[in-house]
């Protein structure tokens, strides 16, 4: 296999909206390029990227997949992310492994809340970015109105790079501002030269050939004084200039290129390869990682000399392969069998084989160098861990994930299968970090948390596909609790004759509120009326009455109870007859106390636009929440403090979604229980008691 110079890697995440053809421009940079030999379709299941069965049945993209091919001399490596931000984790890490994020944007529909969140988060993660505009071919497209949209949303680092000529409402030819020529492409996607455009060939054009060329210019003549010394003077820039300077220019975050593509004829393929040569940093060129190092930060040169650190930035759990890590090589050279250090864990990590992946198809090699992205099986290092060369202590900073905020109740379809179940959600939940799958303590039930609806879908379907498992989902049981709110004093007296000893046990017992989540027992028996060997048996009858209210047979709290008196028979009594006087004494006494329903009270934490927060506020009014305050997080955006019932909360993450059309999040996480309302009483025991 070719070893590859650290310049001469490039590393892509493709990121964009829903639907804006992520998939279907790494399918043409593919086939462009010679890796696929034919060009797949989303909506054939065809695609290289697009392979998971899950992900061919719904048409869309769940997991982040690699392609890497070669072309030019260049080894490229595609991470293709998805869009629904249910997988928000899998953009996340193809990010994260990536040195350049390529924003596809539809031609159509222009920018959207996908465009948005892709863009920020290669800020945030430091990377350099460039839109492609997607789907140009179609009948609807308006690529000057999506180039305004750019620039108005993204500001003046946006730069066109190439841009399409428009006559009659067809596309004659596509202009490349860098080099000043025009080409015209065939039914194969092929180029040919062809005459710039002149006023008659397109409506205005040369006004806009004007104004784009000096868009350019403008922004190169950002990336350095000599050059902004030639813009001042008129002096046009040379190809060599251009090129370097928006090289430059996108390596430090000030230049963003736009260029334009139709995956489906293959227009534009060509030029987009030849600006991933020309344009995009390579590994070498980028800002060195920072890792922590014994109580200090040291940079990570992206050098196949210096030490070996990689970092684990996905996981895929294969059930005929095992585990599969996908490695990014920060530095050094990691090699197949081979031992390594996992400095996340201390563990000694041993490297079997490694592949280099396109899709599904895995192609063996024997190291991988700085810079590079390659795939390990079967070790168990996780998502986030750093591996690294003996004698080094390095470690790579974890990712960022959101926390899960949609959750269903999951049970066996099938008896017996719950051990199955577990040992499959380990699986998913390696390969996916913003899924979680626990017991909840007080309902018993396993409750499996994501961030979307279709996130919880996709995870039981991939339980039945990949480990024949099938579950049913249904939304998680409240925990409710019961109190009392008064004080009061009974008798509980439990007696039954019948051949040879009988039973007797006989208690007064007072009940009162307290605050304490379990049962506060005491005794104040005075001459002997109860005797102390039986005083254990009174309190174990009420800590197991406790487990069962008397209104709706949930779990009660804040109760004290005092054992003030009593009697007994010196052969009749016993332990067993003690413990049933005490439960009939509960049973009594809480009818008597006044008891009341208790719901679980959660700390909202909402995270939406400015202009959405209207609207937020009404529904959790609705929704019996009490909003506590607000506070401008950045600008446009604003979190709102709230505390809302439990019960409330199931489908507010859907509403959330719908409302800010995906830009809103939030946090919600136990606070107190406070009393149910009476008006929800009787409808709040029927739930109880149905689902039981």
């Amino acid at each position: 296999m070719k070893d590859y110079d650290v310049n001469k890697v490039r590393n892509i995440a493709l990121a964009g909206h829903n639907g804006s053809g992520k998939t279907s421009l790494a399918e043409a940079l593919l086939f462009k390029a010679g890796a696929a030999d034919r060009l797949g379709k989303t909506a054939d299941g065809t695609t290289v990227c697009d392979y998971d069965p899950e992900e061919i049945k719904r048409h869309i993209s769940i997991s982040t997949s690699l392609a890497s091919f070669d072309n030019s001399g260049l080894k490229i490596n595609i991470l293709d992310t998805p869009g629904l931000f249910d997988f928000a984790a899998e953009m996340i890490e193809g990010i994260r492994a990536a040195d350049t994020v390529m924003i596809t944007v539809s031609a159509k529909s222009g920018v959207k809340v996908g465009t948005r969140k892709a863009y920020d988060e290669a800020v945030k993660q430091g990377r350099s970015k460039m839109f492609v505009v997607t789907k140009i071919d179609d009948k609807d497209a308006n690529f000057f109105n999506v180039l305004t949209d750019l620039k108005t949303v993204f500001g003046p680092t946006v730069c066109p790079v190439v841009v399409p000529v428009i006559s009659g409402g067809q596309i004659v030819s596509y202009v490349n501002l860098i080099e000043m020529k025009a080409y015209k492409y065939d039914a194969k996607g092929n180029a040919v030269e062809t005459d710039m455009p002149t006023a008659e060939i397109s409506e205005k054009f040369e006004y806009r050939i004007e104004g784009l060329i000096a868009a350019i210019s403008e922004a190169v003549a950002e990336t350095s004084d000599e050059l902004m010394e030639k813009f001042f003077e008129g002096e046009a820039f040379t190809q060599k200039e251009l090129i370097d300077g928006i090289h430059d220019g996108m390596n430090r975050g000030i230049i963003t290129p736009v260029v334009c593509t139709s995956a489906t004829e293959l227009t534009g393929i060509d030029m987009l390869l030849k600006e991933i040569e020309l344009l995009l940093p390579s590994p070498a060129e980028v800002a060195p990682a920072e890792a922590a190092s014994d109580d200090d930060i040291k940079e990570i040169k992206c050098d196949d000399s210096a030490p070996l650190c990689a970092y684990v930035f996905k996981t895929v759990a294969d059930p005929f392969v095992g585990k599969m890590s996908m490695i990014r090589v920060m530095s050094g050279t990691l090699n197949a069998n081979s031992d390594t250090v996992n400095t996340t864990t201390g563990a000694v990590e041993k490297i079997g084989k490694l592949y280099r992946l396109c899709g599904k198809k895995q192609t063996e090699v024997s190291a991988a160098g700085a810079g590079d992205i390659v795939v390990a099986a079967k070790i168990s290092a996780n998502t986030g861990d750093t591996l690294c060369g003996q004698g080094e202590n390095v470690k790579l900073a974890p990712m960022t994930f959101p926390k899960p905020c949609y959750s269903m109740a999951v049970k066996a379809k099938a008896q017996g299968d719950e051990a199955k179940i577990s040992a499959s959600m380990q699986r998913l939940t390696e390969e996916d970090p913003t899924i979680t799958y626990e017991q909840d303590d007080n309902t018993k039930e396993q409750i499996l948390s994501g961030l979307g609806e279709q996130h919880i879908e996709v995870a039981a379907a991939k339980l039945k596909s990949k480990f024949g498992v099938e579950v049913d989902l249904t939304v998680p049981k409240i925990a409710y609790k019961e109190t009392i709110r008064k004080k009061v004093k009974v008798q509980g007296r439990h007696k039954k004759q019948s051949g040879g000893h009988g039973q007797f046990g006989d208690v007064w017992i007072e009940f009162e509120p307290c605050v304490s989540d379990t049962l506060i027992f005491e005794e104040k028996i005075f001459g002997g009326a109860v005797p102390k060997n039986y005083f254990p048996a009174v309190q174990k009858g009420l800590e197991e009455s406790v487990k069962k209210g008397v209104l709706a047979g949930c779990p009660v709290v804040g109760l004290k109870a005092i054992l003030v008196d009593g009697s007994y028979h010196p052969v009749d009594s016993s332990e067993m007859a003690f413990k049933t006087a005490a439960s009939i004494a509960y049973k009594e006494g809480l009818r008597q106390a006044d008891p009341v329903m208790l719901e679980p009270i959660g700390e909202l934490k909402v995270t939406a636009p400015d202009d959405n927060t209207g609207d937020i506020m009404g529904e959790l009014n609705k929704r019996r929440g009490r909003v506590l305050g607000m506070e401008p997080v950045e600008h446009g955006v604003t979190m709102i403090q709230a505390e809302v019932p439990v019960r409330e909360m199931h489908d507010f993450a859907m509403y959330l979604r719908q409302t800010t059309r995906g830009m809103g999040s939030f946090t919600f996480d136990f606070l107190r229980y406070e009393q149910l309302p009476a008006n929800l009483l009787a409808e709040v025991i029927s739930s109880v008691n149905s689902a039981e």
